[in-house]
């Protein structure tokens, strides 16, 4: 339920959730160049072809977001990818919600931007590829708990009556942080083998790496 629909939640948590949401799309759009709009444009595109993809878990429903993955290949620019992804799925699939856009951004986009941060610069420097995929797959679990975290603040600052509902919905990121584990370790693996400049956010072909 990383969607949060319309109608659940209230005013402030929408005006203030936004207002963060706005912030970290000016922050990334500062640090965006030409030459990262095609990177960002694809990753963009397969946050929007893998999140429409949703598994029935338990009463909920989960998707893969690899949000941990684009903020390491992305930095900040991860919320205007996030961003335009879920404004298109909302549009055109009635998945989640306009009012809610700010809050579902920030929730998916935070968690990736922060574990780009933190764990980014060690993946980059990881001493082999299996080193690499192994911080990922780490950084895909806190992506994950990060955004199940975030929608829990977000209901229960709406109304504190979510909490049983949130507690269950908890459960089904457990599955999920498991499979985005797999996912971005393979994937980081292999572009630490072969493509290693593609996990540098400002970077953009083999020739930027530093000698």
């Amino acid at each position: 339920m990383a969607h949060i629909p319309d109608g659940l939640l209230t005013l402030p948590v929408l005006i203030g959730t936004g207002a963060l949401a706005a912030g970290g799309v000016a922050l990334g759009l500062r640090a965006l160049d030409d030459r990262a709009i095609p990177r960002v444009a694809l990753l963009a595109a397969v946050f929007f072809a893998a999140s429409l993809v949703a598994v029935p878990v338990g009463p909920s429903s989960v998707h893969l977001m690899l949000s941990g993955l684009m903020g390491v290949m992305l930095g900040w620019g991860i919320f205007p990818a996030v961003l335009v992804a879920l404004a298109l799925q909302a549009a055109l699939f009635g998945m989640g919600g306009l009012t809610t856009l700010g809050t579902n951004t920030l929730n998916i986009a935070l968690p990736g931007a922060l574990v780009g941060m933190v764990l980014g610069p060690m993946i980059r420097s990881a001493t082999s590829p299996a080193r690499a995929g192994a911080l990922a797959a780490l950084g895909a679990v806190l992506a994950v708990a990060g955004t199940a975290a975030g929608v829990a603040v977000a209901l229960f600052l709406s109304a504190p009556e979510f909490t049983p509902a949130v507690k269950v919905l908890g459960l089904t990121y457990l599955p999920l942080a498991l499979v985005e584990a797999g996912v971005s370790g393979a994937i980081v693996t292999f572009l630490a083998r072969v493509e290693p400049h593609a996990l540098h956010p400002n970077l953009h072909s083999v020739e930027d790496l530093p000698a």
